[in-house]
């Protein structure tokens, strides 16, 4: 019995270590360029991220930067600052999937997987189709 009880309370255990590891990406994060901080949040069990600082707001007219590049002409003349540009994605076992990226300069989205390497940077690998076709690039937690 004694040897019962400790085998659930380590599993209890190790299955409390996965639920904090599935909000280990939730934060702001400056991507590869450091154009930008996206800030990753959670909304019920799926996460997304919007860009919360521009390194440049403004182009070099002084007009806001807006999304001009969007193929849907009613959706151009939004602020790129503030823009959603991560949506949907589910964890996984150790990553996030099954989510979309969005990159305002080509105005397209891509399926994209997130995964977080052991020295805390975030991998995100955007993708057309399968994802050995696309680019991946990592982003780093803003301190």
């Amino acid at each position: 019995m004694k040897y019962f009880s400790l085998l659930l309370l380590f599993t209890a255990i190790s299955f409390s270590g996965f639920t904090q590891n599935k909000d280990a990406i939730l934060g702001k994060w400056i991507n590869s360029t450091g154009e930008a901080h996206v800030e990753i949040a959670k909304k019920g069990d799926k996460y997304f991220g919007k860009i919360v600082w521009l390194k440049e707001t403004k182009d070099d007219k002084g007009i806001v930067k807006t999304d001009l590049k969007n193929p849907d002409a009613g959706l151009k003349s939004r602020p790129i600052l503030g823009l959603e540009i991560l949506k949907d994605f589910v964890f996984a076992g150790s990553k996030w999937t099954d989510g979309t990226i969005y990159d305002p300069k080509s105005g397209k989205t891509y399926s994209c997987n997130m995964t977080l390497k052991d020295n805390g940077q975030l991998n995100m690998r955007g993708y057309v189709g399968i994802s050995l076709i696309g680019r991946s690039e990592v982003w780093k937690r803003v301190k």
